[in-house]
């Protein structure tokens, strides 16, 4: 599956499509995925596999903080929050949740710390 370079988003939507949620994080946090495709995963699956879905904007995020994505803007790294911690309160791991993604923008160490720029203010990080 991971044989294919450059198409773990095809991969990961094929897993998605295929109800394989599992497999499909698994793959999006072992390989970079687009951050706008693990997004959309979080948005349209956040009411229905809202555990699926955190997870997903957790990658995505995880995947922004890395740089990875074509054309990002705060708008990208915004909806990967909202999503994730919409998810998180529909499958009742909001507290969790927003400890992981805390622990992640902390640990933000890239040179323009962008999503630390971006989300940093509501979650109480102050800029380094």
């Amino acid at each position: 599956m991971t044989n294919s370079p450059g198409n773990e988003g095809k991969w990961f939507a094929a897993a998605k499509s295929a109800e394989l949620y599992r497999e499909a994080i698994e793959l999006a946090n072992r390989t970079p995925c687009d951050p706008k495709t693990l997004t959309r995963a979080a948005r349209d699956m956040k009411d229905k596999e809202p555990l699926f879905a955190l997870e997903a904007g957790i990658a995505a995020l995880r995947w922004l903080i890395a740089g990875y994505g074509y054309e990002i803007t705060g708008l990208d790294v915004k909806e990967a929050y909202n999503f994730a911690m919409e998810s998180a309160s529909n499958a009742g791991y909001q507290d969790e949740t927003l400890a992981r993604i805390r622990t992640m923008v902390e640990a933000d160490t890239s040179g323009d710390r962008f999503v630390s720029r971006i989300l940093g203010p509501q979650l109480g990080i102050g800029n380094r």
